[in-house]
């Protein structure tokens, strides 16, 4: 890149983050407020007589896991069956149902809050389909990431409380109030901006080059609102948010990085009004603010100096990008991407430089909390916080407490457990793919277009994109494969739930106890130190996992 171009996509960063400080505390305690209030709308109340919910009884962090768990299978079970019933519904466009294994997987994906998409979208699945049963996941996957995270602060706010909350409450007010009042104004936003939105079918136009293209229209501009303010993911289209029925100009590429980040950033916020110290906030933002620039800035320099003689020709790695967002909007949609499990994208990975494709690959290694999906960017720094706090006072000595509660053998316990499970499933399916011998055959004979080391990047991006609930992929794998399909499902369900109920066991652990008063022992948590301290604890904890893996992939091809 010029310096011009450099100049542009540093202030076009510089735009969304000083928005998003603009916005940390008046959406932050508003987030705060629909979460503690004891009042509920009148929507509210017709809702929870609708389910049979009382919204005063409070729940045990086992009940309220159970209401999670619930909900979440009756969801799997309503969009796999929506799929597979596509042929007799309405507006199906008279496309066929999506085979078993791919609805199982779509259905999971979508549950799971990842939108990973094994098919091209525009030539799978009907309107009805996408937004009776994608669109509508894409409000209650984000709501119970929220809900999640909201009793996880509870368990920190409690003295000596048996209950967390009620999950019911949780996800009907951050419906009603934050997920739903918020796409609505991003959709007229994006409307403006010239996303489509309509019930058209597929119109034939003719191109530039004298032949005829079948383009599809659909209900775009109101799912690609809570796709990104959600950190959902899946597009409406094949290209996702490079098709410019999705983001059509420069602008619009600002406003969908900026709604990808809005809840998250403001989550923090939320966090230190209910634990009753706002420095608590600003500590974990600055964390997830610090990683989220170092990102961006290698990710950029990594495309910008591009490698070889046809990016070198070019001015830098343009091949799979969008002229109209270049290199700079297209890294900075990336890194905001991969850093929010949102897993939309501007620019086809697969494309980028090895090492430029590395680090949405380590993105996702660090748990996506700089800043995290929605609800589970939050409760990923917090337990990454609790073993902080832990590693710092076996350094210096310090008392093992955050925000008042012992952090002793349990709370470690699950938050080891918790930090294990996502390299579990990455490294295990990586491995599973070429060890078993048919299995083997299969992915390379059919899934991988790209042989050596890029194939080996490929399979572990889609696990590690799988088992971190993000979606976003290296188009250069056919993952439409029972084996793809199955594997990856599997690597959704665990990598989305058994965080959960670690979490949900967390906060009910340190809801039961009482706040110790701060001594001279006590480590502080809200000052610079403590935020270097998380910080290292993230790299060194999360990304050194995956070293020796990312050893014989990208850093091998990067540096080959």
């Amino acid at each position: 890149m010029d310096a011009a171009q450099l100049g542009f996509a540093a202030l076009s960063a510089a735009t969304v983050l000083l928005l998003l400080a603009l916005l940390y505390r008046p959406l932050g305690d508003y987030i705060a407020r629909v979460y503690t209030s004891p009042r509920d709308l009148a929507v509210e109340r017709g809702t929870y007589r609708l389910i049979g919910v009382d919204p005063r009884a409070e729940q045990t962090w086992q009940a309220y896991l159970r209401g999670v768990l619930l909900f979440s299978l009756v969801g799997v079970l309503l969009v796999y069956a929506l799929q597979r019933m596509q042929e007799v519904l309405p507006y199906a466009l008279g496309l066929p149902a999506p085979s078993e294994h791919l609805a199982f997987n779509t259905a999971i994906s979508f549950v799971a809050n990842t939108n990973w998409q094994s098919y091209s979208p525009e030539l799978t699945l009907g309107y009805t389909a996408q937004f009776a049963g994608l669109a509508v996941q894409n409000f209650v996957s984000a709501a119970v990431g929220i809900a999640v995270a909201i009793a996880l602060v509870r368990g920190f706010a409690a003295r000596r409380s048996g209950t967390i909350g009620n999950f019911w409450v949780d996800l009907v007010r951050g419906t009603w109030r934050l997920l739903l009042p918020l796409s609505v104004i991003a959709a007229i936003v994006l409307l403006i901006g010239g996303v489509a939105q309509n019930l058209n079918g597929f119109t034939d136009a003719a191109t530039l080059a004298g032949t005829t293209q079948s383009v599809p229209g659909g209900p775009v501009a109101g799912q690609e609102a809570i796709k990104l303010l959600g950190t959902n993911g899946g597009g409406f289209f094949n290209a996702n948010s490079a098709h410019p029925f999705e983001n059509p100009t420069p602008w619009t590429n600002l406003v969908e990085v900026f709604l990808m980040l809005l809840i998250p950033f403001a989550m923090p916020r939320a966090f230190g009004r209910m634990v009753g110290d706002d420095r608590q906030g600003y500590a974990i933002a600055a964390v997830m603010a610090g990683l989220f620039v170092a990102s961006l800035a290698l990710g950029t320099w990594a495309e910008a100096a591009g490698g070889g003689q046809a990016a070198s020709l070019a001015g830098a790695a343009m091949e799979g990008k969008e002229l109209r967002f270049g290199i700079g909007g297209s890294t900075l949609f990336t890194s905001t991407s991969t850093l929010t499990s949102t897993g939309a994208v501007n620019a086809m990975l697969d494309s980028y430089t090895p090492l430029g494709g590395m680090l949405p690959m380590i993105n996702m290694m660090l748990g996506e909390i700089a800043p995290g999906g929605v609800g589970a960017g939050l409760y990923g720094i917090l337990i990454l916080a609790v073993l902080a706090v832990f590693v710092g006072g076996l350094l210096i000595g310090r008392t093992p407490e955050y925000l008042g509660k012992k952090i002793g053998p349990r709370e470690i316990k699950l938050a080891s457990l918790y930090i294990l499970v996502t390299p579990t499933l990455v490294l295990a399916g990586t491995a599973l793919s070429f060890a078993i011998p048919a299995v083997r055959a299969d992915v390379e004979a059919t899934s991988i277009w790209n042989p050596g080391v890029h194939g080996l990047s490929e399979v572990l991006y889609a696990f590690t994109s799988a088992a971190n609930n993000n979606g976003s992929a290296f188009a250069g794998l056919t993952a439409n494969t029972p084996w793809f399909n199955t594997a990856l499902g599997v690597a959704m369900l665990l990598g989305r739930f058994i965080p959960i109920v670690l979490v949900l066991a967390l906060a009910g652990s340190l809801a039961a106890q009482d706040k110790v008063p701060a001594t001279v022992g006590t480590l502080p948590t809200h000052r610079p130190q403590f935020a270097g301290l998380l910080t290292g604890v993230i790299v060194i904890v999360t990304a050194l996992t995956y070293f020796p893996v990312l050893t014989l992939g990208p850093l091998a091809e990067g540096l080959s």
